[in-house]
């Protein structure tokens, strides 16, 4: 839609994503990410902190469920969305929060490393070579593996689809 205000934030998850259903049987995660802007002060030779940016945001269905798998207290994130304001009632006053509705989000690798595994199915419930693959192997996720190259060969190859007697890059 036009018209909507759109922010990319950077910063650190400040607890575990919190995830629920909603009657509907949607999934949505809810977590805050705080945002720290850092600047060098010439004068001391040091990094100094500004003023923290505490972003309450949530994620619907699949992303909402693939947060709340991957994602813990203290990591770093980049997240995109919609700015969202809502007003609410509170012992009879009136309150209004603005939020990020999150449409993307992925681990930041300025500080650390992490294998990607894609995602198969609806949310993966009901995806039997998915749960199968994940316990550590089976006939069916064994198959599923040959046939989509993001599944992976085998341990250390980033899911990048290389044979599982090598650990080298398809490239």
């Amino acid at each position: 839609m036009s018209g909507e205000t759109t922010l990319t934030i950077v910063g650190n998850l400040t607890a575990d994503v919190d995830l629920r259903f909603i009657p509907s049987g949607a999934a949505v995660a809810s977590f805050t990410i705080a945002s720290t802007p850092r600047t060098f002060d010439k004068n001391t030779n040091d990094w100094r902190d500004g003023e923290a940016l505490f972003m309450r945001c949530s994620a619907w269905r699949d992303l909402a469920e693939h947060a709340a798998e991957t994602l813990t207290k203290g990591m770093r994130v980049v997240a995109t969305g919609r700015l969202v304001q809502r007003s609410f009632e509170k012992d009879g006053q009136k309150r209004t929060v603005v939020e990020m509705d999150v449409e993307d989000l992925a681990v930041s690798l300025k500080y650390a490393t992490c294998k990607v595994t894609k995602a198969t199915g609806n949310s993966n419930r009901g995806n039997t070579a998915q749960s199968t693959q994940r316990q550590g192997g089976g006939q069916a996720a064994r198959g599923a593996q040959r046939d989509d190259p993001w599944a992976g060969g085998g341990a250390g190859n980033g899911g990048w689809g290389a044979p599982a007697a090598t650990d080298e890059p398809p490239f």
